[in-house]
């Protein structure tokens, strides 16, 4: 019985203009016991909404979801007991110190002293010296933290990680993760969704992309890095763009980063900045990781722009 199930899940909005927005079409796939399973995919693609769904807080138009065999809609209560979310937002109760926000969380579970797990919560996530601080004295940081603590109190066996890390500092970052990785090992289920790729690609054993509410990729991890193209050519770049390289390019100031399946195909790349006349700088070339995947996946113009280059260069 898998732990998470998503089957033809669809959920359309009525929109005040044109016809309606389908923010998930058919999404089906399933997540096993055990599992550090993420889910990617750029802004608007559908990923809150399913976890929404999965939490019951969203009913989805068609399609089933399950929790270790708990139908999210029909058998809420047992299903949503399964479950630890720690959502995107910073929600907090501004009435309350950190230890009785994580004890009136319990409660809502039915968890009765259960003060040592709190405890615990409390040290592994660097909370200790707040346990008595009001939630509004906390920076974003700690408020983060303390999101993670609730969605962990009752011990769930499914836990939801929506952008845990989005806008934190690199300390709280490697402190997640050492915990949630030795839960993950004690046998809990981890669903993560980040926009930080590499967080993704160091925990996450299977992945599956989003793009405009449709699963574009499912598959392990190290499959995705296997099948991406086999090398990446990096170098700084004086001017502007070719326009040949805007839908493919990743770029960070002047560094610039394209895909590269081999020798030609590099030298195609040098090719187009030669006949645009710009310098570069400090050109090598690298291994593919996950984020050049991602950007392969979502670019339906990529294949395009190598046949076009590729005539080109042959002319």
């Amino acid at each position: 019985m898998p732990a998470i199930s998503f089957q033809s899940v669809t959920k359309v909005y009525p929109t005040a203009r044109g016809g309606p927005l389908r923010a998930l079409d058919s999404v089906s796939f399933d997540i096993q016991e055990g599992e550090f399973f993420g889910l990617l995919g750029p802004n608007g693609a559908g990923k809150t909404t399913l976890i929404s769904v999965l939490a019951g807080l969203t009913r989805p138009t068609s399609g089933r979801v399950a929790v270790r065999g708990h139908d999210v809609q029909a058998d809420y209560a047992q299903a949503r007991r399964q479950l630890g979310v720690v959502p995107q937002e910073l929600v907090f109760d501004p009435f309350f110190n950190v230890r009785e926000a994580l004890q009136i969380q319990s409660g809502y579970f039915g968890v009765k002293n259960n003060g040592a797990w709190i405890d615990e919560l409390l040290d592994s996530l660097g909370l200790a010296d707040k346990a008595d601080a009001n939630m509004r004295q906390l920076s974003g940081g700690m408020k983060r933290r303390v999101l993670v603590a609730q969605a962990l109190v009752h011990k769930p066996p499914v836990i939801v990680l929506d952008e845990p890390t989005a806008g934190v500092d690199v300390e709280l970052r490697q402190t997640l993760w050492q915990f949630i990785a030795r839960l993950n090992k004690q046998g809990h289920t981890v669903l993560l969704t980040t926009h930080y790729l590499e967080e993704a690609e160091a925990l996450c054993g299977r992945i599956a992309m989003l793009k405009q509410g449709r699963v574009v990729a499912l598959e392990r991890t190290s499959e995705l890095l296997r099948a991406a193209s086999s090398n990446v050519l990096r170098f700084k770049l004086d001017g502007a763009l070719p326009p040949e390289f805007e839908n493919k390019a990743r770029v960070t100031g002047r560094i610039v980063q394209l895909p590269a399946h081999d020798a030609l195909e590099i030298e195609q790349y040098l090719a187009v900045i030669r006949r645009a006349g710009l310098r570069v700088d400090d050109v090598e070339i690298r291994k593919a990781d996950l984020e050049d995947v991602f950007l392969d996946v979502m670019s339906e113009k990529s294949a395009a722009v190598r046949e076009k280059m590729a005539a080109e260069i042959l002319e």
